[in-house]
């Protein structure tokens, strides 16, 4: 019996679990309030990217592109980021902030991103935009590596790096939450409030559901501002909720501006969010208050109802972000489920040093397999020609066909979840992301004994 951690096989890619870096940096732009990021490639590289979110979320969000072509590939296209930026300023009368996101083309032909946002600063923004506030920003996010998880790390850094600005300090903390939904950010502020813990977050994006007004319709965007990014300098501390989303500024944020900082155990399940608890009442001092506590026993309460009789024992397949991916494999161990195999969708080196991961490795008494650089292929062979029995699919709608064609029930975490409605208002993390996801496993079961007319299920009642 053991866990092993092994890398795909095969060089290719079947069906991939994770798209591109710049797919990252795009959806941590939309959570900056007054910012439009230029996409610097081809369309595509936008389209298909906002194509995604707006699947997610149901919503339109505003990201644009360099739109270059065949004659920027071959002689340069920083030209293309020059109008680019023209453009934007001149129709968006109200952006300040311009993430310049860089891709594959445009990373290999070589373009000055750098230099470019130089010159525009010395030209255009001094002469056709004085007066106005502008911050461009460079985020190289080159295609041919990494991930869009890598990317959004990378991105949160260029944001932090352009802004943050010592000053006085603060009784502040950083909150760095990593690639999550909307209700995931309402459960950790409110973690938040019940400690009185005034934090920045980032990003705040709370408002990605944007409502139909009278005065016409919104569109969703993120709150953070300038001056709470300027702030990260100032405060006394930073957590980090997922390792690979969010690590990377925070230790920015400790090296440059001595800002001391925790990576917490992404807080997927009672116990990973005891542990986030725990890392905020020894940075700020604050007690944890009884209004937590009573949260946190009703989550217990309605995990022990379901937990022992309906989801121990049960074989479970987690594919996605490898914070989420891991923190999932944690909580279902905590509920007596075996997670047999975890995949992971790049090839992140990092990830055989991961203290979680070599927990699971140390502690783990049964075969667990966690494949790095994964595709859905390796889900799929392992159902169809290697003999793997699941009782259930943890992941995002992407791999919504394996579960169809297999029979398999499947919960949808992650993103993008497009094929259910509002998934992204109910949290995963925390005491209530614990509750929620809990019974959202045990419903699937339950809905899967109906489909296949199991009438002599579990429940043992009459």
């Amino acid at each position: 019996m053991s866990c092993q951690l092994k890398v795909k096989e095969r060089d290719g890619v079947i069906n991939p679990i994770f798209t591109c870096q710049p797919a990252g940096a795009q959806f941590a732009s939309i959570g900056v309030k007054d910012c439009i990021g230029i996409v610097h490639g081809g369309q595509g590289c936008v389209m298909f990217v906002r194509l995604l979110i707006s699947q997610h979320f149901k919503e339109s969000f505003e990201i644009a592109s360099s739109s270059v072509h065949e004659d920027g590939a071959v002689f340069g296209a920083t030209n293309r980021v020059e109008e680019a930026v023209d453009v934007l300023l001149s129709r968006y009368p109200d952006v300040k902030v311009i993430p310049i996101i860089t891709t594959c083309s445009t990373e290999i032909i070589g373009d000055d991103i750098d230099g470019v946002i130089n010159k525009l600063e010395d030209e255009l923004l001094a002469e056709k935009f004085a007066g106005r506030e502008v911050h461009l920003v460079p985020v190289h996010t080159p295609s041919f590596v990494g991930s869009m998880i890598s990317g959004y790390d990378v991105a949160v850094l260029a944001f932090v790096k352009k802004f943050a600005k010592k000053s006085e300090p603060t009784d502040k903390i950083n909150v760095i939450t990593g690639w999550v939904n909307p209700g995931d950010v309402t459960e950790i502020k409110s973690i938040l409030k019940d400690m009185d813990i005034d934090a920045t977050v980032l990003f705040e994006i709370e408002s990605f559901d944007a409502p139909i007004m009278p005065t016409g319709n919104s569109v969703g965007h993120g709150e953070t501002t300038i001056q709470d990014l300027q702030g990260t300098a100032n405060a006394k501390g930073t957590i980090v909720l997922n390792r690979y989303e969010g690590g990377k500024a925070a230790t920015f944020l400790e090296k440059k501006f001595k800002v001391p900082s925790v990576v917490s155990q992404t807080p997927i399940g009672i116990r990973n969010t005891d542990s986030f608890v725990h890392n905020l009442k020894e940075m700020t001092g604050k007690p944890i208050p009884e209004s937590l506590v009573y949260k946190r026993g009703v989550a217990l309460d309605a995990i022990a109802d379901i937990s022992h009789m309906f989801l121990a024992e049960k074989r479970v397949a987690i594919y996605g972000a490898p914070d989420m991916v891991i923190g999932l494999a944690e909580f279902c161990l905590d509920l007596e489920m075996k997670p047999v195999l975890l995949l992971l969708g790049d090839d992140n080196g990092g990830y055989a040093k991961d203290p979680r991961i070599k927990a699971l490795q140390e502690n783990v008494d049964y075969d667990m397999e966690i494949v790095t650089n994964a595709d859905f292929w390796e889900l799929e062979n392992r159902i169809k020609n290697e003999g793997l029995e699941l009782d259930l699919i943890l992941g995002h709608s992407k791999g919504r066909f394996i579960s169809m064609e297999y029979n398999i029930p499947m919960v949808r975490v992650g993103f993008p979840t497009f094929d259910r409605a509002g998934l992204y208002n109910y949290p995963i993390v925390g005491y209530g992301g614990a509750k929620w996801l809990a019974e959202q496993m045990a419903n699937a079961l339950f809905t899967d004994m109906e489909y296949k007319k199991n009438k002599e299920w579990l429940l043992n009642v009459w």
